[in-house]
């Protein structure tokens, strides 16, 4: 059963009440000096320590598909499987264009 935030208009009182939606609507149209307030919802994003989640081999493998068909993207460049002569032609790319921008 959900936990809502009201505050009551003529006290100032703010407090937490638990009951069902079907309660709750009716409790607000009863008591027209009561006002629901809003406030964050606490959301579990996994329970692996530091925020961290592990992924399957297949959604890897899965990502690595979709670097495969797009080479220039962001993605291809964290999880595409490149070859020795992809990765010092890369080298070289980016050695040249340090220069050209150091010479600007």
């Amino acid at each position: 059963m959900p936990t809502y935030t009201f505050e009551n208009t003529k006290t100032g009182k703010v407090y937490d009440d638990m009951m069902t939606i079907a309660e709750k609507e009716t409790f607000l149209k009863k008591n027209k000096h009561i006002k629901q307030c809003l406030t964050k919802i606490n959301i579990v994003g996994g329970v692996m320590g530091h925020g961290a989640m592990k992924n399957d081999g297949g959604w890897k493998d899965n990502l690595s598909r979709i670097a495969d068909a797009h080479p220039t993207s962001a993605l291809a460049d964290q999880h595409r499987k490149k070859s020795i002569k992809e990765v010092r032609t890369q080298q070289v790319i980016s050695k040249h264009r340090k220069r050209q921008q150091g010479k600007k």
